[in-house]
């Protein structure tokens, strides 16, 4: 068998990158709602050596609930626990706070994760198990330095972040982040100052964000105006109709990429009513609509690709998709609340989708299929050698809706269209942050 000289120098240059230091330079990268992170360093820490006897006696003394705890909280990033946490709650939020509340735990998170790594860097305090033979590195050994820990600033940030916007989960939130700080003492990773500085710095960093983007979701409610015909959605109680008037993060405004009005769906409704649906396609249906798949297929390959070691790239990359989630909610929600779509079944009331029961809100364009060519292509820019599978996803998901018989074709090709449009307007930014770097791609 022959060996491929550049897949060996690739191999061997991918191993030496990841047990180098983690993103020396990220302190410089740029943060979307914190203007300097000079303006967040942290002071210089003081003498470790009072903390080892710590960290040394709380090792000797810990059982198997402790060591559980201590492999819970390394898994994935700094932030995995607490966007798999928010992820649960922010698509039942009827509030008007999801999206907004989903975006910033991770654009929080990412502000702070590189305001950290510019402290980290200045000071380069030793990890525990490099500053004292007594401490033993119960994880795999980190490559940057200690201070502040990195999975304290994470928890900091949720902490503002949901209390903020979950008061009643405050409390459990609190006592979570303390048991996030304390497996990283046991871990053998972090000086007790690392965390109790960490989280401070997070949870002002959430504040702080949580202050800039209070203007965000509008202050008044839906005037219950709605265009009267037999042409448009007539459901009743209808989700989000302010949504189009949050305020985005990189578009414009929501009306950035308004497509134009939809047409007389007659011949969508003729092709729905001759599609005969089979095993496939209703297990397509079911799938995409009971499914996070975009987000766990997100964090299936920043795993894959070894990026949880990596917390400043890793946050980076969730960040970005988070502002691709909201952005395009707002800009889908602007279309569909300015047209009104009718939904198949309204339009011939003879017709029963798959899907049983059409969501609460007009039909064009395709929240799915939009979101899904969002996530589409920002993976593709992650993860460029698997371009074609993204977007074939994309195709995947907007089918569904028409296989669920939830939407017409035409939702679904606007839908997409829009998502290529949204995603490139914060690829266009995102490139010039400092960051646009990737070595898969090389």
């Amino acid at each position: 068998m022959k060996k491929n000289p550049s897949i060996i120098l690739a191999i061997v240059g991918l191993t030496t990158c990841l047990h180098a230091q983690v993103e020396p330079d990220a302190g410089k990268w740029k943060t979307w709602f914190i203007p300097s992170v000079e303006t967040y360093r942290l002071p210089k820490p003081g003498p470790w050596k009072e903390e080892v006897s710590q960290i040394a006696s709380r090792q000797k003394t810990m059982d198997s609930v402790a060591l559980q705890q201590v492999m819970y909280w390394n898994a994935g990033t700094p932030g995995y626990r607490w966007q798999r946490m928010m992820q649960n709650i922010w698509m039942n939020d009827t509030s008007y706070n999801g999206a907004l509340a989903n975006m910033l735990l991770s654009v929080a998170t990412y502000d702070a994760t590189v305001a950290a790594w510019d402290t980290k860097y200045a000071f380069n305090r030793p990890r525990p198990f490099a500053a004292d033979n007594q401490i033993k590195a119960l994880i795999p050994k980190p490559e940057s330095p200690s201070y502040p820990c990195e999975h304290s600033v994470a928890a900091g940030v949720a902490v503002g972040i949901f209390s903020h916007f979950y008061p009643l989960l405050a409390d459990s939130v609190q006592r979570m982040a303390q048991r996030a700080m304390d497996a990283r003492i046991m871990a053998g990773v972090a000086f007790p100052s690392d965390t109790r500085a960490g989280f401070e710095l997070g949870k002002k960093i959430a504040e702080k964000e949580i202050e800039h983007t209070k203007n965000f979701l509008p202050g008044k409610a839906w005037d219950g105006k709605r265009p009267q015909g037999e042409a448009y959605w007539k459901g009743e109680q209808p989700m989000f109709p302010t949504a189009r008037h949050y305020k985005t993060v990189v578009l414009d405004s929501s009306s950035q990429f308004r497509p134009g009005p939809p047409p007389d769906f007659a011949k969508d409704m003729e092709e729905l009513k001759n599609y005969k649906p089979n095993f496939y396609s209703m297990s397509n249906a079911f799938y995409w609509a009971s499914q996070p798949v975009w987000e766990d297929m997100l964090q299936r390959k920043i795993f894959e690709y070894n990026l949880h070691i990596n917390p400043p790239r890793a946050a980076r990359i969730n960040a970005i998709a988070a502002i691709g989630m909201y952005d395009g909610f707002v800009a889908c929600w602007d279309a569909k609340y300015t047209y009104w779509g009718i939904r198949p079944e309204q339009y011939d009331t003879t017709f029963h989708p798959v899907l049983f029961q059409s969501p609460p809100f007009p039909g064009y364009p395709s929240g799915h299929a939009m979101i899904g060519s969002i996530m589409a292509e920002l993976y593709a820019y992650f993860f460029p050698s698997e371009k074609s599978f993204f977007r074939r996803k994309a195709k995947e998901a907007a089918e569904s809706r028409f296989h669920g018989g939830i939407h017409f074709r035409t939702d679904n090709e606007v839908a997409l269209d829009m998502g290529k449009k949204v995603a490139a307007a914060i690829l266009n930014k995102v490139r010039s942050d400092g960051a646009d770097f990737n070595l898969f791609s090389k």
